[in-house]
């Protein structure tokens, strides 16, 4: 561990790529100033938070190994993950290499036993808001079905970026050629 030292890592992410995590970053780094605590990274994401696998997190988490830092910063929980099952994975994994998790909007630190409590409930509350919005989704689209809707990118669209089809989607295909 380092010692006498207290670095921070900064974590901060977004859902889209269209969207900036600065108003986050300056929270964040706030907080380290106002804690006298030296940023060792800022590390960003730009994906979902339902995604296990973020190329800054992963990086956060690697650098976390090599005993970089004592903290981990993050401005609100669902910013760590919106899977209680992976949230509860890499909080462990910071427990036992004895790095602390900061929540700054919340005042939750995890060197304390009810910040480690307060952050277990916030944990469900992350997924039930993430599944509520997935139900909300789904329901939209269902509607937009029912209405005639045409769902997908706009005909004419300049996004042009040739995709992967997912496995239902394919199956899908091959269903309809059976069919059809």
């Amino acid at each position: 561990m380092l010692k006498g030292k207290k670095t921070a890592a900064l974590y901060a992410r977004v859902s889209t790529r269209d969207q900036e995590p600065e108003n986050q970053l300056i929270e964040l780094r706030k907080y380290a100033e106002r804690f006298d605590l030296e940023v060792y990274e800022e590390y960003i994401d730009k994906i979902s938070g339902a995604k296990e696998n973020r190329p800054g997190l992963d990086r956060l988490l690697q650098d976390a190994r090599q005993r970089r830092f004592n903290f981990v910063i993050v401005w609100k929980i669902d910013r760590l993950g919106r899977s209680v099952s992976h949230m509860v994975q890499v909080i462990q994994e910071l427990q036992h290499l004895h790095i602390d998790l900061v929540i700054t909007t919340l005042g939750v630190d995890t060197q304390s036993p009810v910040g480690k409590l307060v952050l277990g409930v916030l944990m469900q509350i992350a997924e039930f808001e993430r599944e509520l919005i997935r139900e909300r989704v789904l329901l939209g689209l269902k509607r937009a079905k029912r209405q005639g809707r045409r769902l997908g990118r706009p005909a004419g669209s300049k996004d042009k970026k040739p995709r992967r089809k997912s496995g239902y989607v394919n199956r899908w295909i091959k269903e309809k050629g059976k069919d059809g």
